[in-house]
């Protein structure tokens, strides 16, 4: 089981984290049929198979050139082949949440941020807070405003499949966005000043991401690491090291056996140890 940090513990409890699901999470869901989500790399496979030739995306991908794939499939497809195709993987197949859901749902965290373009995790969250969880995207004008009230509030930082057109997916839609909805990321930079961020289910190679933790660290070198669970010889330790330097990271291992189960486990156990300390803290009336 993952031995979770007292510090990060502390601000799960009082509210001060932000948790962040990357595609890892919806990986544990499955559809009625059995159905798993592709991984980033297994979509733009996928996808190039249609091209001819094809064998210049393929490469681009094994080098995990993700946006540049991205565009050069979307170009070659069409836009709105690419955007069915979207609709086929992320919407039309029903994917049903999985327990790991429910457990980062029970750490009731304020603000749940995600990159996924998927909707599992704020359709569980709303249907269990009756409907009361704001969500919110990168293009909406009003997130700072619902982040100052206190309600709960999922932010979708490259969209949503119910809005395709509006989705940050390829290289120019990821360079668009920093331009066009600078207020946002600002907002972004804000919260990585004032809370710990958890990453659950994250690579380390989202644009957006890196440039914001990277930009952080170096204006603010002695502020206090955020997290990320990653299972183990996902990276060499020296590279590992490397990210935690740049980017004011702690690297929290695991092992990535029977489907992650030690994370899906461990999660569910930071829930009963993030309420103990909460007890704890109503009792101390130290929030």
């Amino acid at each position: 089981m993952i031995s979770w940090p007292s510090a990060l513990v502390s601000d799960i409890a009082r509210r001060r984290c932000v948790i962040v699901l990357g595609a890892g999470i919806s990986r544990n869901c499955t559809n009625p049929s059995g159905r798993q989500p592709k991984t980033w790399e297994a979509f733009l496979r996928d996808a190039a198979k249609s091209l001819s030739p094809r064998q210049h995306v393929t490469a681009l991908i094994s080098r995990y050139d993700y946006l540049t794939a991205c565009e050069l499939i979307k170009q070659k497809l069409g836009r709105d082949a690419f955007i069915a195709m979207l609709r086929d993987e992320f919407l039309t197949p029903g994917y049903q949440h999985a327990p790991i859901h429910e457990y980062i749902f029970a750490l009731d965290s304020r603000i749940v941020a995600t990159p996924n373009f998927d909707k599992i995790y704020e359709t569980m969250a709303n249907a269990s807070a009756h409907g009361s969880i704001v969500i919110k995207h990168h293009y909406d004008p009003d997130v700072a405003d619902i982040i100052r009230e206190d309600g709960r509030l999922i932010l979708k930082i490259h969209g949503s499949i119910d809005s395709p057109y509006r989705m940050i997916f390829t290289r120019s839609e990821y360079a668009k966005a920093r331009s066009e909805y600078r207020s946002f990321y600002q907002i972004l930079d804000s919260l990585a000043m004032t809370h710990t961020f958890l990453f659950l289910g994250c690579g380390t190679n989202d644009p957006d991401l890196k440039l914001l933790f990277e930009d952080v660290f170096f204006r603010h070198p002695h502020s206090r690491k955020h997290a990320m669970a990653l299972p183990r010889r996902a990276l060499h330790n020296d590279v590992a090291k490397i990210v935690e330097e740049t980017m004011n990271l702690s690297i929290i291992k695991y092992s990535p056996a029977l489907n992650h189960q030690e994370l899906t486990d461990s999660i569910q156990e930071l829930g009963v140890i993030v309420e103990n300390k909460r007890d704890e803290l109503r009792l101390s009336g130290n929030w």
